[in-house]
């Protein structure tokens, strides 16, 4: 899709947010937020879990500030290395929210999220296993542009902050990469052949 908005607009805005990245590069840094190419008008990022050791890389992101900030960034998740788009199918990574509990203990919150008893909603939407993910968030072009949103207009929250690359990262940081504390190892033992000792092998 052509450029609507003229270029050097969209390009001055997209300097100004990539400048107020770079301002707070060090703070982002160790959160393991790693700006890799700012080329306009797309943002490659990629996310490290900076709490698990050692720290893994688990997810990137596009951001496209075409037509910034007559529309909304569109955000894509691709593959960290390749940064080729991925499907949802293939996207190892969840944003998960659950409803305000002012006042509830962490751990009785942590409890009843285990026992089921507490419905967390999935901040990453598809609708199928092979569609292209997207971010279910006001700011973000693929929420503004589904139909399930149309009484939600862009135009509502345009100059509030969101739809800022920060704005942007900060959440999937949250919802995404900050929760995440432990590796969750499954091994399985598969027999592949058997090995005689020394002692039991024939002259």
């Amino acid at each position: 899709m052509a450029q609507v908005v003229d270029p050097e607009v969209s390009r001055a805005k997209f300097d100004r947010e990539v400048a107020a990245y770079r301002d707070m590069e060090a703070t982002y840094r160790k959160r393991g937020w790693l700006l890799l190419d700012a080329d306009f008008p797309e943002i490659f990022v990629v996310f490290a879990a900076t709490k698990i050791r050692p720290a893994p890389i688990v997810a990137g992101v596009v951001v496209d500030f075409k037509d910034y900030d007559l529309q909304p960034p569109s955000v894509r998740f691709v593959d960290p290395f390749t940064r080729e788009k991925i499907i949802a199918s293939d996207l190892q990574f969840q944003m998960l929210r659950r409803p305000p509990m002012p006042g509830v203990p962490p751990e009785a919150i942590a409890a009843m999220i285990q026992q089921g008893a507490l419905a967390v909603s999935q901040m990453i939407q598809a609708n199928r296993a092979d569609d292209f993910p997207f971010i279910c968030l006001p700011g973000v072009r693929e929420y503004h542009d589904n139909p399930a949103h149309t009484g939600d207009s862009w135009l509502l929250h345009r100059g509030s902050g969101e739809g800022s690359l920060a704005f942007i990262l900060e959440k999937i940081w949250m919802y995404g990469v900050d929760p995440l504390s432990t590796y969750n190892l499954q091994i399985q033992a598969k027999v592949v052949g058997v090995i005689p000792q020394a002692q039991g092998i024939p002259e």
